[in-house]
């Protein structure tokens, strides 16, 4: 089962587990997601993960064997003024989950996660064993979701791995396209299709352009990973828990995204404004993903460009503009 499964990256993983084979069943109450993402021929029960009911009737019906759970409140600003919704989905929904899930003798369990349980690193790279020190309710909920879910694990019997994503960017296909302004590409894309400037929020960091340098991974990427997860925990060595980070490895700055995103879209009539740092940004956020690669096999393949390019043909699919 994929809660979350109509989402931007639920969709991108679903499509990855059904084309490797495996059977699935997507439970999502389609409130940010989109039912017209799933192929043809994979069940959508449609709810919430609050709702017990529902899920024992799902894992019974469908014969439920593990579980991936992506859906989650995911906005930072958002966690800021309204703490007690997130620690409610994000944590207390995980509890009635997991409360399912022993109940039904489910045995397998991936989480997705996020490099805010860090929140301010200061590391070239971040591994697994940097410390976690979240600044936002958002990463709170998340590093308290992996707390609760190894715990479990511990105390049932589940194989359990938390996946900590980076900065997810690009589509597999245009119809498969983030359809939020939330993260800094569709930010991006917003302000150059209505001929404004694109937007760096401090110039001034100590970085070699000045401004702050992240890690972004192709979606797709990240939904081989969850593949290679879901996998792993099925097996006889996937037993206990594992973490690992999801991102590319390389940093990339804003302003280096910024002229990428102005070359694929063909939009320069406006150069990048810079506007004051935003409270709580780190100069820098890069991924180590040796732990991924030893423990899931799994490897980063698409770069940055391929990112903001498949997510510009979504961005065109969904919102109807011609190019240049």
């Amino acid at each position: 089962m994929i809660t979350g499964g109509a989402g931007y990256i639920g969709a991108h993983v679903v499509r990855a587990m059904t084309g490797a084979g495996e059977r699935i069943v997507v439970l999502d109450d389609v409130s940010t997601g989109n039912a017209a993402r799933l192929p043809a021929g994979v069940p959508l029960v449609r709810g919430t993960f609050l709702d017990r009911l529902l899920l024992d009737r799902t894992f019974a019906e469908y014969d439920v064997t593990g579980v991936l759970h992506l859906a989650a409140k995911k906005q930072v600003g958002e966690s800021v003024a309204q703490p007690l919704t997130y620690y409610r989905e994000n944590v207390h929904g995980l509890g009635v989950l997991l409360e399912a899930v022993v109940s039904a003798g489910v045995r397998r369990f991936v989480l997705s996660s996020s490099a805010a349980v860090y929140g301010t690193p200061d590391a070239d790279l971040v591994t697994e064993d940097t410390p976690c020190r979240p600044i936002n309710p958002y990463g709170e909920t998340k590093l308290a979701g992996e707390w609760l879910l190894r715990a479990t694990g511990r105390a049932h019997g589940l194989a359990t791995a938390c996946l900590r994503y980076f900065n997810v960017a690009g589509a597999a296909a245009p119809e498969l396209a983030d359809t939020g302004v939330y993260n800094v590409v569709p930010m991006f894309f917003e302000r150059l299709s209505a001929h404004e400037p694109v937007r760096i929020f401090g110039d001034d960091y100590p970085t070699p352009d000045g401004t702050c340098i992240r890690d972004y991974v192709h979606v797709v990427d990240l939904a081989d990973a969850h593949l290679a997860a879901a996998r792993r925990v099925a097996t006889p060595a996937g037993t206990g828990d594992l973490t690992v980070n999801l991102g590319s490895g390389t940093g990339v700055s804003v302003r280096e995204l910024a002229e990428v995103v102005a070359d694929v879209t063909g939009r320069r009539e406006h150069a990048p404004v810079v506007r004051p740092r935003r409270p709580g940004d780190p100069a820098r956020v890069v991924a180590s993903y040796d732990l991924a690669a030893k423990e899931l096999g799994w490897l980063p393949r698409l770069d940055v460009r391929a990112m903001v390019e498949s997510a510009w043909a979504g961005w065109l699919h969904t919102h109807g503009e011609r190019r240049g």
